[in-house]
């Protein structure tokens, strides 16, 4: 396995920190590391720059920054979020004998964070941790349709339109029309965008602060699908959907972000 030493160096640095050692001088740092004081002086100053190191001011020492709280409160959030769902996951696929997902925007593709599969599993595609492209899928759709104009072109810059099915959307024009679409109707649908035979209908999650953070979705064979089953699948994944967003502390009152 390749290790890249700065990058290994850097975070045993932040290993060496915990309740007992909150702050730290440089001389131990560089001596529980067996570094020279010069070496871990730059190891510092890099992950200080990035706001993963800060410096008491008073006494010089080295402690943890805000930037690690941060992260780690995204990966809390997103473990809050697993747990609150699943049930409802389970529910739905009992309920309706299909797969249902739950996937969050990870730079510029979804990613799978959980699955329930149904009786009747339609969908070969998914499994947890395997990522999926926003422009072709239910759940990108879900995921980015009610981002800003600046989030969309950061998230859209350079993305590449892959062909996965002949129905997919190859046109950023026609995907931002399409998102409009999911905004207005609070749902989202792939009819054979992403894998044939395959239609995908999503809806987006919210947490405390109105923030779309995560999609549902569930997945049946397109020849047993008509508009009526389309509807009861949305309502379905809607009135779940609120739930699980009330759970996580969102009032419906909030603006959507």
């Amino acid at each position: 396995m390749l290790i890249i030493q700065s990058v290994d160096r850097a975070l045993r640095i932040l290993d060496l920190f915990d309740e007992f050692e909150q702050e730290i001088k440089i001389t131990d740092i560089s001596e529980k590391m067996q570094l020279h004081k010069s070496t871990v002086h730059s190891l510092l100053q890099t992950l200080k720059h990035r706001g993963y190191i800060e410096q008491n001011p008073e006494n010089g020492k080295y402690r943890l920054g805000m930037k690690l709280f941060e992260r780690g409160n995204l990966v809390i959030r997103r473990l809050d979020l697993r747990t609150v769902s699943k049930k409802y996951l389970i529910e739905l696929s009992v309920k309706s004998g299909n797969t249902v997902h739950l996937v969050i925007l990870d730079g510029k593709e979804g990613i799978y964070i959980d699955k329930v599969e149904g009786t009747s599993a339609t969908i070969l595609y998914s499994r947890i941790g395997r990522r999926i492209p926003v422009h072709c899928s239910a759940v990108g759709k879900a995921l980015m349709a009610n981002k800003s104009s600046k989030e969309l072109q950061e998230v859209l810059k350079d993305y590449d339109y892959v062909q996965q099915t002949p129905n997919t959307i190859t046109d950023e024009k026609l995907f931002l029309t399409e998102l409009e679409k999911v905004k207005e109707n609070g749902y989202a649908i792939d009819k054979e965008e992403n894998e044939p035979g395959i239609t995908c209908i999503a809806v987006p999650i919210w947490d405390h602060t109105g923030t779309v953070i995560a999609a549902m979705s569930m997945s049946q064979h397109s020849a047993s699908l008509d508009q009526e089953k389309i509807q009861r699948t949305v309502e379905m994944l809607k009135d779940a959907s609120v739930k699980i967003s009330r759970e996580l502390g969102y009032n419906m009152h909030l603006p959507i972000k």
